[in-house]
């Protein structure tokens, strides 16, 4: 701030001997030196509560913008919930409506088996004689067919 050197100094403190006296200029340069620690506890202070406070600012900026996003993100589900919610009703709806019927009266329509017709039993699992018959592939073939 100050650019004082050191020659600078040496004649103001040649200045404060004659003019304050040697009795009592230790005295008053310890109270000086009282003065200017003070002088810079506050200042450091002010410096550290004024980067609280740009700090402070900051985390109420981010919050809100967090804040903000939560809602968006609330609105969007609670949008995307009532769609699907309309969905399964208007499918809840189209399913409890009873089909419309062709046949004319009189007319009796075929019964209509919902269980499936019996399958074929499926056949046996062929067992895989590879890399286990030592006289090589196809040499059992016969006997295999025949079990």
């Amino acid at each position: 701030m100050f650019d004082i050197s050191f020659s600078e100094i040496l004649v103001i403190a040649a200045v404060a001997l004659i003019v304050i006296g040697p009795e009592r200029l230790p005295k008053v340069a310890r109270t000086l030196g009282h003065v200017f620690g003070r002088a810079q506890r506050y200042v450091n202070d002010v410096k550290s509560d004024i980067q609280r406070e740009i700090e402070l600012d900051e985390l109420k900026k981010w919050k809100a913008s967090v804040e903000e996003t939560g809602r968006s993100i609330e609105n969007s589900v609670h949008t995307e919930l009532s769609k699907f919610r309309e969905t399964v009703e208007a499918g809840a709806e189209a399913s409890a409506m009873p089909p419309p019927t062709t046949a004319l009266a009189g007319e009796s329509s075929p019964p209509q088996n919902s269980s499936p017709a019996p399958a074929e039993p499926a056949p046996p699992p062929v067992q895989s004689t590879k890399n286990s018959d030592p006289a090589g592939p196809g040499v059992n073939r016969e006997r295999e067919t025949a079990e």
